[in-house]
């Protein structure tokens, strides 16, 4: 605690999850997408009180559910103390409005609720800039629902406008933030891949996955470092690059901020630069979390958002970490009568090796277990790729 400051324990808001069943969405799904979006709310410090899904066609374009579920709400909202409803997916404007109107509580949308997350995580000065630029972008076209304050007040004397309404200077100065702070990214990546031309020809390693399947705690056990690692989602924003050294061979290993279904596009295109490192990277680490039903899930995310970041095919290492955390069906559990959780052996002979055309290895980063392993077809690909670099280059392996 700061000298001179008072620790005041503040009160978590109580929220509503809302998300509709539609006919591109199973309910199974469904439900994954509210317990992925309660997790966020946990994460950005809300304490979840009841979940809400109604099965439509499709969201109402005026209000994203139907007349009878917005009254059950509406009633349940009254009844209990509710902060905040939550809704699962992006909300237009004109809905946010009309929601707002219909519970008379803060609205908020799922990528309101990353960007604020995003925001409450980001520590240099260049993530914080991509934040802000998101929450600009994100913020133009829902300015009208701020204002909705000044419909209640009367016109007469002295309320005539200067020739502008309220709403188009801030539309104005939102507009020239944005441009700002476009520039000043533009700037901070200049510096930042002088910074990565600086670190020479070493061969680059970059870790990647879906948000909180263990990258940190990989990064930190291989590199031997202290890379902020937490059980909750988006705790790595900036990416992290350190010196790796197996049998004396030097790498370097990057860190990258974790992926999500629904990820707003304004801060896929701010973070853009962010994930240079998987740009430039000769070899990814695709971790997943094995202890996860969905994993095979996440892995499809996770791919389809490394094709929109970079078309180039790169040498992959598929992880699968948290074996700590798995518990195998029971098909699994007759491969060893002994009593263990699982056997490696045995799920190098699963779907889940076969899952993709890349190398499989599975680890737990957390107990340390085939770390051996994993260390062995790093260094052989890295090597590789050394070889290749430096064919005349003396070195000892």
């Amino acid at each position: 605690m700061e000298k001179g400051h008072i620790s005041i324990d503040k009160q978590p808001e109580t929220a509503i999850l809302v998300g509709v069943i539609t006919s591109n969405q199973t309910e199974e799904m469904t439900k994954e997408y509210i317990d992925e979006l309660e997790f966020l709310a946990e994460t950005s410090g809300a304490v979840t009180k009841h979940k809400f899904l109604q099965r439509v066609d499709k969201p109402h374009p005026k209000t994203y559910i139907r007349k009878g579920k917005m009254e059950e709400i509406r009633k349940y909202v009254q009844n209990n103390e509710i902060d905040v409803a939550i809704f699962d997916d992006e909300l237009s404007p004109s809905q946010l409005r009309n929601i707002e109107a219909a519970l008379e509580i803060k609205i908020l949308d799922r990528n309101n609720l990353i960007l604020d997350i995003f925001a409450s995580r980001a520590r240099t000065a260049h993530s914080k800039t991509q934040v802000e630029l998101a929450q600009y972008q994100y913020l133009l076209p829902r300015l009208t629902n701020m204002w909705t304050h000044l419909d209640r007040m009367k016109g007469g004397i002295g309320m005539r406008g200067p020739g502008e309404s309220q709403i188009e200077t801030d539309r104005r100065i939102v507009t020239q933030k944005i441009t700002l702070l476009k520039k000043k990214l533009i700037e901070i990546d200049k510096q930042q891949s002088v910074q990565r031309g600086n670190r020479g020809q070493l061969v680059r390693v970059a870790l990647v996955g879906y948000t909180n399947v263990g990258k940190s705690t990989i990064m930190n056990l291989i590199s031997k470092s202290e890379v902020f690692a937490e059980n909750k989602l988006f705790a790595t924003l900036d990416t992290t690059v350190r010196k790796v050294v197996i049998e004396n061979l030097p790498f370097l290993m990057s860190d990258t901020v974790g992926f999500i279904r629904k990820l707003p596009h304004q801060l896929v295109e701010s973070f853009k630069s962010t994930l240079d490192e998987v740009r430039e990277a000769d070899i990814l680490v695709h971790v997943l979390d094995i202890s996860h039903p969905n994993f095979e899930d996440h892995y499809k995310v996770v791919n389809e958002t490394l094709a929109e970041i970079d078309k180039t095919e790169k040498t992959t290492i598929v992880v699968f970490n948290k074996l700590d955390a798995y518990n195998p069906s029971q098909a699994e559990l007759s491969y060893h009568p002994e009593g263990k959780k699982y056997a490696l052996a045995a799920l190098k002979d699963t779907w889940m090796a076969k899952l993709s055309q890349h190398q499989c290895l599975f680890i737990s980063a957390q107990e340390k277990e085939n770390i051996d392993e994993f260390k062995k077809v790093l260094y052989d690909e890295v090597k590789a790729i050394f070889e290749v670099r430096y064919p005349y280059h003396n070195f000892l392996y």
